[in-house]
């Protein structure tokens, strides 16, 4: 349940093994494992035969509150994360948050990046909660799980039905992906975890809507406290920035050649479509280490850029 297994040959392995079991229009793929798992079974599902029934049995953080639900598939190519894909919904998904308590600790936390996401994104009380309760989460209490999975399941259910083909409001998914998945590709897919990356797409994005006047230093410091609180993240590399460009541009969020911004503008509340100057972007992106592992945003943060 690798990055490196998304890719096209994979799809065409599953499909020649169907051809050879003989399978038709009435197979059903199950999906057992994380994001991977279901990103390559759910485009294989999409592709075989033009259609078969996917079912979804997810295993990790990630997979049970995101890439299991709201129907996007796909596998990445040299140039980036997800060029190849379809919208294909599952017809089922079974999401135990028992079995999370036999992931190894890394690959754990590395989901609950994506659990803060919805917190900052869309609600103000999960937010609250991972605020006071991250220790019981880290610990996979059990109570504690059982409040944020389904919590979590039920925004991103609610946001991708009302925006199936993520042309609005579902952008708001992506908050910490613009970032998190051009690090992911500048590093070749194997530094981080997708959440890993994640979390440091949820820094860079707080620290660009402080820098663009959208968010306040005070509800940003709490976006990086909460992030922090998961745990520390395996350290930034150096970054080719103009390699980071070349990536930026062909990220699938990128509109006539415009890189386009998830910024949050308060706790629960988010704005997306937002374009960033390119050397705020640089600046923030050459502090984002400084700034982490500082108590306070102020000192290595970039100026300001006042709205017009």
């Amino acid at each position: 349940d690798r990055e490196s297994a998304k890719r096209l040959a994979t799809v065409e392995e599953i499909a020649r093994e169907l051809v050879r079991a003989g399978a038709d229009r009435r197979a059903i793929i199950v999906a057992v494992g994380g994001g991977v798992v279901g990103d390559v079974a759910g485009f294989a599902a999409a592709t075989y035969l033009r259609g078969v029934r996917l079912v979804h049995i997810p295993t990790t953080v990630v997979a049970q509150v995101d890439s299991s639900l709201g129907g996007k598939t796909g596998v990445d190519l040299p140039e980036g994360k997800n060029l190849v894909g379809a919208f294909y919904p599952p017809k089922l998904v079974i999401a135990d948050p028992e079995i999370l308590r036999t992931l190894p600790h890394r690959e754990y936390r590395s989901g609950l990046y994506e659990v803060v996401k919805y917190g900052v994104i869309a609600d103000e009380q999960l937010f609250e909660f991972l605020e006071r309760r991250m220790s019981a989460v880290l610990r996979r209490d059990a109570e504690a799980l059982d409040w944020i999975i389904p919590r979590s399941i039920a925004i991103k259910a609610r946001v991708a039905s009302a925006d199936e083909r993520e042309g609005g409001l579902r952008q708001i998914l992506n908050f910490g992906h613009t970032f998190g998945h051009a690090l992911e590709a500048a590093t070749g897919y194997r530094r981080f975890l997708h959440g890993e990356a994640v979390g440091w797409g949820m820094h860079a994005a707080t620290l660009l809507a402080v820098a663009m006047d959208r968010l306040d230093a005070s509800d940003a410091a709490r976006i990086l406290r909460l992030v922090a609180s998961v745990g520390p993240l395996p350290a930034l590399p150096e970054i080719d920035l103009a390699r980071l460009r070349v990536i930026f541009a062909g990220d699938k969020k990128t509109r006539g050649g415009r890189v386009l911004w998830v910024l949050p503008r308060r706790i629960g509340k988010t704005e997306w479509g937002v374009e960033i100057p390119w050397p705020l972007v640089t600046k923030v992106v050459r502090a984002l280490p400084q700034v982490v592992h500082e108590t306070s945003i102020g000192a290595a943060m970039p100026g300001k850029v006042r709205r017009g």
